[in-house]
């Protein structure tokens, strides 16, 4: 036995089966083995982990709300006997060790660590640049330099004014002067005006030479403070990525095999070329690592969030979400080699046997009635689409891709049959004159009756195909929804998207600062059902012959 392990109680196992394959880690629901593994790590989670981490949960409690992935993985030991191991991802209340989950892949958080003792280096640097940029001198210098730099230029221009000026007076002098005075006098009245003359640039480059020294000697002082500033963040860059680097190498993942690879090998294999930040760190490597350094057996394994929702992206307590994409995919890749796997349903067609309806058809374009679950355009995996399926009821004609619905979107699209309508009617998408309206069922009832959601999206780039909030660097994103109906626990509500960024409607329903209310049967921010209760139900836009305003309209059959 090990005290890692928390082994099932004989029991609860009664009438369970084991499963034969592993879990596909990327799309899942968990087997009933999974579900009793992580049922009972909640309860632990609930009633008897001590931490002073503040999830989010308790409302009274201080300091910054951080919500974490946890991950069981059931696992069978070298006697057969089924339990489950537990990790979660990251570091919690500081620390990589607690008495019930796995140890980390490498724990850079060992008193005494060469991560310890350059981060204290690095550390170090940090306040010695921050002292630096900080330094009264250094800030009266730079103050002064660009006052004097804006007051060299308002005296330089000034003084060229007035020289301007009195070549201005010189010039009408010498023309009245001219008429009146005698080829001698006037001679010398010549010469006094070229003496002038010299005497006004003179003063200006007078002036423009003390404004230049002061500058450049307060630019030299400057320098001293940035010369010493930019060594140091040279010096911190430089220790900051071989520290990076040294650390990748520690992070050493094994497969059933035995073989190791180490982050650096891993993603250099990848589009990314270099491990993104916290890469490792996950629950899924943590467990698979543990089982494969102490002999057991892999059977299932399944992540849940716990605590509040992040500002950024999609979670809700207790629900179960897919290893991430981008820092996972490539390592699991790894680690799962030689190991049975569950299907991909990415790779199934659960469209196959639905029918893709046209509701109407000219010469310039039709609209159809896409069935849910049906891409609108061939994917990696599955080709079947409203693409492909018009290209063989046309033949001879190339349907023209306009807009699309997600997969899992049932409703109404149009789809150009010339090159001129596309062109059209793409213009009215891109130009927001086209009129838009989806029907959705929502997970809970909403308080509400109507109102707007403006939130900024922005791909999750490290879990495609993921969507977030970002202020910073999101898109705006802006919907218009009204409520319909209702009954206890759920509700139906009409979206107008002003703005079409990809899963807009549904990060705009689950996202805590939008409805809260993920759509129901979203397998992406909310839980999964039969299918998404997303349906496109009506199109409004200009006729690319005739230029009259057309309406389509295909109510929901949920």
């Amino acid at each position: 036995m090990h005290s890692k392990i928390t082994y099932f109680q004989k029991e609860k196992l009664q009438g369970i089966s084991i499963p034969q394959k592993f879990t596909f880690p990327f799309s899942y629901y968990p087997d009933e083995l999974t579900q009793l593994a992580a049922e009972d790590l909640q309860k632990y989670l609930e009633n008897d982990f001590i931490s002073n981490h503040n999830f989010g949960l308790n409302k009274n409690q201080e300091g910054l709300i951080i919500g974490k992935m946890f991950g069981v993985l059931v696992v069978q030991d070298k006697n057969e006997k089924l339990g489950y191991l537990s990790a979660f991802s990251g570091k919690l209340d500081g620390s990589n060790v607690h008495s019930k989950f796995v140890p980390p892949v490498f724990d850079m958080l060992t008193k005494n660590s060469f991560f310890k003792k350059e981060e204290a280096v690095v550390s170090a640097i940090n306040d010695r640049v921050d002292l630096l940029e900080k330094n009264e001198n250094y800030k009266i210098l730079l103050l002064e330099l660009n006052n004097s730099k804006e007051n060299s230029l308002e005296e330089i221009f000034n003084l060229k004014q007035i020289a301007k000026k009195n070549k201005s007076e010189r010039k009408v002098q010498r023309e009245l002067q001219k008429e009146l005075l005698s080829e001698s006098d006037y001679a010398d009245f010549e010469q006094d005006l070229i003496k002038q003359s010299y005497r006004d640039q003179h003063q200006v480059k007078k002036l423009t030479s003390q404004w230049k020294e002061k500058i450049d000697y307060l630019e030299n002082e400057i320098s001293v403070f940035e010369k010493e500033i930019e060594e140091l963040k040279n010096e911190r860059k430089e220790r900051s990525s071989a520290l990076q680097n040294k650390l990748f190498k520690q992070y050493s993942f094994l497969n059933k095999d035995g073989k190791e690879k180490d982050l650096i090998e891993i993603f250099s294999e990848t589009v990314f070329e270099r491990p993104p930040a916290a890469a490792g760190e996950c629950a899924a490597p943590k467990l698979l690592q543990f089982a494969f350094q102490n002999n057991l057996k892999p059977i299932s394994f399944a992540e849940f969030w716990w605590g509040d929702s992040p500002p950024s992206e999609i979670r809700q307590h207790k629900q179960f979400y897919p290893a991430c994409s981008g820092k996972c995919r490539p390592i699991l890749k790894h680690m799962l080699q030689g190991i049975v796997l569950d299907e991909n349903p990415m790779t199934k067609n659960l469209a196959e046997h639905k029918k893709l309806k046209i509701i109407y058809e000219d010469d310039s374009f039709l609209v159809v009635n896409k069935p849910s679950e049906l891409l609108s355009v061939p994917g990696i995996e599955v080709q079947d689409s409203v693409y492909t399926r018009l290209q063989d009821d046309l033949k001879t004609i190339e349907p023209l891709i306009i807009h699309r619905l997600d997969m899992s979107t049932s409703g109404l699209m149009v789809v150009a049959k010339t090159k001129e309508a596309h062109k059209h009617i793409q213009k009215q998408f891109i130009r927001r004159t086209v009129s838009k309206r989806y029907t959705a069922l929502l997970s809970q009832n909403l308080k509400e009756r109507e109102g707007e959601i403006k939130l900024p999206l922005i791909p999750n780039h490290f879990d495609r195909p993921r969507q977030m909030v970002s202020y910073e660097k999101g898109k705006h994103a802006l919907t218009k929804w009204k409520k319909i109906d209702q009954n206890q626990d759920s509700c139906r509500v009409h979206f107008w998207p002003v703005t079409g960024r990809t899963h807009q409607l549904r990060v705009h329903a689950a996202h805590p600062e939008g409805l809260n209310a993920p759509i129901l049967g979203d397998d992406l921010y909310g839980k999964v059902a039969d299918r998404l209760y997303l349906h496109a139900a009506f199109l409004e836009f200009m006729h690319p012959k005739t230029k009259e305003r057309i309406s389509f309209e295909v109510k929901e059959d949920f």
